[in-house]
């Protein structure tokens, strides 16, 4: 049996990010392309609709501190809701905020342009989950050490 194109695998937050992510900016509507006579017609911009759930698209701009290639650190994560998404934590500097997604999903595809194409995925999410203080995931076995350094 065939995987079909465009197939959104689930995945768990901590296997996709092992270092957590980071949020740059908001959270915008994904608005469909307008064009300068639609514009200038007074026409307002529509939203973009996901077509296999039936749910608004909402972006934001996102870093993967364990990505090794700078190129390809930062990229757009699409949210799909009903109502624009709101991070769960506070900035750690202006405009950066440490993230983790809920109802994660990543659908592989080819990036890159000629000779110079890579794997990539696009990924989705459903919200935010509240985040470890310290930015990333805590592992059971760090948790754990912590604990022990407490009671010494």
């Amino acid at each position: 049996m065939a995987i079909s194109k465009g197939f959104r695998f689930p995945v768990e937050f901590d296997d996709a990010f092992s270092q957590g992510l980071v949020m740059v900016g908001e959270v915008s509507p994904d608005n469909e392309y307008q064009s300068r006579e639609d514009r200038a017609a007074g026409r307002p911009a529509r939203q973009r609709v996901d077509e296999s759930t039936g749910k608004r698209q909402w972006k934001v701009t996102v870093t993967d501190p364990s990505e090794p290639n700078a190129k390809r650190a930062s990229y757009e994560v699409t949210f799909l809701a009903d109502v624009q998404p709101v991070p769960t934590t506070s900035e750690v500097l202006p405009g950066m905020r440490p993230i983790e997604l809920e109802g994660l999903t990543a659908e592989p595809r080819v990036a890159g342009n000629g000779e110079f194409k890579y794997q990539s995925y696009v990924y989705r999410a459903t919200g935010f989950k509240a985040v470890a203080s310290g930015g990333g995931s805590k592992s059971p076995r760090s948790a754990q050490q912590e604990q022990t350094a407490k009671a010494a």
